[in-house]
């Protein structure tokens, strides 16, 4: 038995999305496109608010009137006939008063270490020098002997300087690392005039760039042909990013690391990746770790197959949860850098 509103999604089990879209004007696709650079509806990590449009505004039905609201309020409550109790209060108290109980107090006496006569008087009379050669002897010595502990102080009897056992050190302070100060509008715009000064791009940490600007960042490397590292980690970029840099990489032929750690990326979007990777022949090293939901095992399998086919990734960051495509992956990458190995000595050779 089918659940009644199950009945009416089946209309729309067989849309032709590509014939919605073609009826659309141009202006409809350009609005469309900026709602979806907005919106992510599929993301559930983002808030409902972010994943779709406002829909509850309405048309007031009239002026707010406060004092009419609570006075209406005060009346519906005076009529209201309270419920009765089962049992009537009479101020009765049943059962026992509570009486904390006094704990005796646990006091801890010291043991006190009774030596033999002859090693009490021993120890009474003996110098700071005696007793600094006796700590050596119990096992102390690697601690009077650290440099740490050079300072000294002068014996009793004046002979000389006895090293000190303990020594207090100067906590150093941990001071936070300094926020990026890469100037993310200006390097874009180097990005887009191809500068051949600029090699790599270090936006990890910017919190605040928005979706479309990290998707500009994409398209502009397209044509770039001078930018070999690039890197946006922790940069809350989610499955869109994702997908407009894996466009990227199907193009570009200069890029040879990708840094998209720490990130909203899902699955979705890192099999785009992968995907782009296939054809890719110069990127080098990508790292893809942490990101906030695990990618899963058919995830893991598929980028175990790419880097099997791949033979230019040499470093792949990515930590991952089952033996088998960590095996897999581990020694494709192993093949690969034996691979670059062997050409760079046929090369020292000739």
């Amino acid at each position: 038995m089918s659940v009644p509103f199950r009945k009416e999604l089946e209309k729309y089990k067989n849309i032709n999305e590509d014939e919605i879209l073609n009826k659309l004007s141009e202006d409809e696709l350009k609005q469309l496109e900026s709602v979806l650079d907005d919106l992510d509806p599929e993301n559930a990590l983002l808030p409902a608010g972010f994943r779709q449009k406002d829909q509850t505004s309405k048309t007031t039905t009239g002026p707010f009137d406060r004092e009419r609201l609570l006075s209406y309020l005060e009346k519906q409550a005076l009529e209201h006939k309270d419920r009765e109790d089962c049992v009537p209060f009479t101020g009765e108290k049943k059962g026992k008063v509570f009486i904390p109980k006094d704990r005796p107090i646990e006091t801890h006496t010291e043991e006190k270490v009774t030596l033999d006569p002859e090693l009490e008087e021993a120890l009474a009379s003996a110098s700071d020098t005696e007793l600094y050669d006796l700590a050596a002897v119990l096992g102390v010595h690697n601690l009077v002997n650290n440099p740490k502990f050079d300072e000294g102080a002068t014996s009793k009897d004046g002979k000389g300087i006895v090293k000190n056992i303990v020594k207090g050190e100067k906590v150093k302070p941990i001071f936070e690392e300094p926020p990026n100060p890469t100037n993310v509008e200006a390097t874009l715009q180097r990005i887009k005039a191809n500068d051949p000064t600029l090699l790599e791009v270090n936006l990890n940490n910017i919190k605040n760039i928005p979706i479309p600007t990290l998707k500009e960042f994409a398209k502009a490397l397209e044509t770039n042909a001078h930018v070999t590292k690039f890197s946006l980690a922790a940069t809350r970029s989610n499955d869109p990013v994702a997908i407009a840099f894996a466009d990227m990489l199907k193009v570009n032929k200069t890029l040879k690391s990708l840094n998209i750690e720490s990130n909203f990326i899902t699955g979705t979007g890192i099999l785009a990746l992968i995907d782009a990777l296939k054809g890719n022949e110069t990127l080098t090293e990508i790292k893809i770790d942490n990101q906030r939901q695990q990618l899963g095992t058919a995830v893991e399998m598929e980028i175990a197959q790419m880097l099997e086919e791949n033979s230019q990734i040499l470093k792949f960051g990515y930590q991952f949860t089952k033996q088998g495509p960590r095996t897999r992956v581990a020694t494709a990458i192993t093949k690969n850098n034996d691979l670059v190995r062997k050409k760079r000595v046929e090369g020292d050779r000739h």
